[in-house]
């Protein structure tokens, strides 16, 4: 190789694994900017910033799904849990929505209010939903 091409090709290279390390960093998700007061959807490992608010909202997944199916007759309703990530000031407090219980479809976190809007695809018996094809519709307010 040149030696007068190889200081740049070290900087690219130091740059490329930089890039490489932090790209997947739990610690530190990204992903679009929402404002306060606006409904957002997310998919299972989705993260939205919340504008003037210093928090970064992730939806981690969903488990214990047992919302009655749309084309059955249940007693109950059922509940599915909506697990979200809060990522601020280099902390990360996990909590648990719920929807089948509009008092824990919601949580606060510090002035925010964290609310679980939706849930889809909402389940039918002929069919299994994947855990990625889940959509979360929340909303960040004071």
């Amino acid at each position: 190789m040149n030696t007068a091409r190889a200081p740049i090709v070290r900087v690219f290279l130091l740059a490329g694994c930089l890039l490489a390390a932090t790209a997947c960093d739990d610690e530190n998700p990204t992903g679009p900017t929402f404002p306060l007061n606006e409904r957002f959807v997310l998919a299972p490992s989705g993260v939205a910033a919340i504008a003037n608010a210093g928090v970064r909202l992730q939806f981690v997944g969903v488990t214990g799904d047992s919302r009655c199916p749309a084309d059955a007759f249940c007693i109950q309703g059922g509940d599915a849990i909506v697990h979200v990530r809060i990522f601020d000031t280099g902390a990360s407090t996990a909590y648990e929505l719920h929807t089948g219980d509009s008092r824990r479809a919601s949580v606060t976190h510090r002035s925010l209010r964290i609310e679980l809007l939706e849930l889809q695809p909402y389940p039918f018996s002929s069919r299994t939903i994947a855990p990625s094809d889940y959509r979360a519709t929340l909303v960040v307010s004071r």
